[in-house]
């Protein structure tokens, strides 16, 4: 039974289709890329079609299929079943024919080189002029770096009086590139993707701020690509450069991409439609850390809720690169085991999880009502996350909440109590107990379903009688920072609330803070070394003392 000719045979006669066939019948020795003989042929059949026909050749030299182009372009038919071993090639080459007029040069198109790493093939060889019998090759070589080219090229000036030995080649290009050591930490290995305006000044500062979230999420980077550019509106970053970003993973063994931004749903489709590497954005990264560390049913429950929300609009039916998150980063926690239910169960569940995170509400309500029947001064430590909150919290408290030097280390918010110093005023000397709560920390582009499903972290924040706003003053972001958490609380309706600025990290050089630019008292601190420490509790006396004359009297 002879094999089917694939790929475009619309227009073709029955006539010009046989002579494809034909192609099927005719021998290779091993030893060989191509026969002049073959290659002769196929450049003919092309350029009676007017379309290119490639060949994909076995490391036998049985002619495996047989398919037909475009003029510019040529599509290779499935190889799923041509399975390449672990670190090995498929066992295939591709010979095709070229039908250009380039002089002199190795023309292989950009998607022949990409078909060659993507798919792992031996060879591509180019077939250029029957009368003459030009041809160039590639084939794949064991990196030194990764940034150098994964491929070599060869031309070919005259088919007939070249000489290779194929295999003896091909087998010493195999074993070169088996030995290259792959290294794996963690849970993937990342490569991230930043697309800035032009005269977008914070760039930098976004991307250094990708990478510690993408550490706190205990993913390894294995490379990042920054362009800037209008984002384009189906791929961000432009159909041809993803193409690159696409096998500058393969070369790194990267097998996640995360963008520096929100992908809306129909980009992260597209994306994902052409890639098999897991794609997740900004949203999904800070989601994916939150699932690790919320530890309260509370959390979980809200974590949940959080991630529902944010896929449902990128839920298709038979979605590969939705069901591609399920495990791992950007499809952890308890979230995970929905991410494929159908629309209709998730919006049952969502509106199921808002029920149970309204009932918890209620129940810190009538906490909080009881707690006002004690004078007892609430203090919140707020701020941008990693400024160093738990910390300051443990040593003013002598608690041992975790502290990472990650983002998001606290999600979950932790209270406990300590002692101011005495207040002298009109003679009467007192010192008083205070609670203080650490909360979770504060980062630009928060997604909206996450300050919604974490409304209740913040509610502690209205009952707080004073805020401390820790800041990490060794950043050179830290300016941006006290702006960023500063824009949050006047969304939150919560700027005419009394705040100390307590400017962390004293004891590094240098430090960024300009306190004539800050209009709330600033005390520096380390909360490691408890520099400052006593300055601190006397300005937190100093600003809580309406209240502790209250408890006094």
């Amino acid at each position: 039974m002879s094999k089917k000719v694939k790929g475009n045979l619309s227009g073709l006669s029955p006539s010009q289709l046989k002579s494809v066939e034909k192609l099927y019948n005719r021998k290779i020795d091993s030893d060989e890329i191509v026969t002049p003989q073959v290659a002769r042929e196929l450049y003919k059949v092309a350029e009676e079609l007017r379309r290119r026909v490639g060949i994909l050749i076995s490391r036998e030299g049985r002619i495996e299929e047989v398919f037909v182009g475009t003029r510019e372009i040529l599509y290779l038919p499935d190889l799923g079943r041509y399975r390449e071993g672990k670190g090995r090639l498929r066992r295939l080459r591709l010979v095709f024919s070229d039908l250009s007029h380039h002089e002199g040069e190795a023309f292989i198109p950009h998607d022949i080189y990409t078909d060659l790493e993507k798919l792992r093939l031996d060879m591509v060889v180019s077939i250029r002029d029957e009368r003459i019998l030009r041809a160039s090759y590639a084939y794949l070589k064991p990196l030194v770096t990764p940034d150098e080219a994964p491929v070599n090229t060869v031309i070919v000036p005259d088919l007939f009086n070249f000489e290779l030995d194929f295999q003896s080649f091909i087998q010493e290009i195999e074993s070169e590139l088996s030995k290259q050591k792959t290294v794996r930490q963690g849970d993937g290995r990342a490569f991230l993707i930043g697309v800035y305006d032009k005269d977008d000044k914070y760039a930098d500062e976004s991307m250094t701020e990708l990478r510690e979230l993408v550490r706190s999420a205990g993913v390894s980077i294995a490379g990042a690509l920054v362009q800037r550019r209008k984002p384009d509106p189906k791929t961000l970053l432009g159909k041809g450069k993803l193409e690159e970003v696409v096998l500058r993973c393969l070369r790194l063994e990267a097998d996640i991409l995360i963008f520096d931004t929100e992908l809306k749903p129909s980009q992260w489709r597209v994306i994902t439609n052409s890639t098999d590497i897991k794609v997740i954005d900004r949203s999904m990264l800070i989601l994916d850390i939150f699932a690790q560390r919320a530890t309260s049913s509370d959390g979980r429950l809200q974590v949940e809720l959080a991630q529902l929300k944010y896929n449902l609009p990128r839920l298709v039916e038979k979605d590969a690169g939705l069901s591609r998150l399920t495990g791992g980063i950007g499809g952890r926690g308890p979230g995970e085991t929905k991410l494929e239910i159908g629309r209709r169960r998730i919006r049952d569940r969502i509106a199921q999880l808002d029920k149970q995170i309204d009932k918890l509400g209620q129940a810190r309500n009538l906490r909080r009502k009881k707690r006002k029947g004690i004078p007892v001064p609430l203090l919140a430590i707020i701020g941008y996350t990693n400024a160093g909150k738990s910390t300051l919290f443990n040593s003013l408290t002598k608690s041992s909440v975790l502290q990472e030097d990650k983002l998001f280390a606290t999600l979950d918010p932790v209270q406990a109590r300590f002692v101011l110093p005495p207040h002298v005023d009109d003679h009467t000397s007192y010192g008083e107990q205070v609670v203080l709560i650490d909360t979770v920390g504060f980062i630009r582009d928060l997604p909206e379903e996450l300050k919604n499903a974490f409304r209740a972290t913040l509610e502690e924040l209205y009952e707080a009688d004073l805020l401390l706003h820790v800041v990490d003053g060794s950043d050179s972001r830290c300016m941006d920072q006290i702006a960023s958490v500063e824009e949050v609380l006047k969304e939150m309706e919560l700027s005419d609330k009394r705040r100390v600025l307590v400017i962390n990290k004293c004891d590094r050089n240098p430090q960024y803070v300009d306190v004539k630019d800050v209009d709330i008292p600033a005390v520096q601190v380390s909360a490691t070394t408890r520099e400052g420490f006593d300055t601190l509790r006397n300005a937190l006396s100093e600003a809580l003392q309406d209240k502790l004359r209250d408890v006094v009297g």
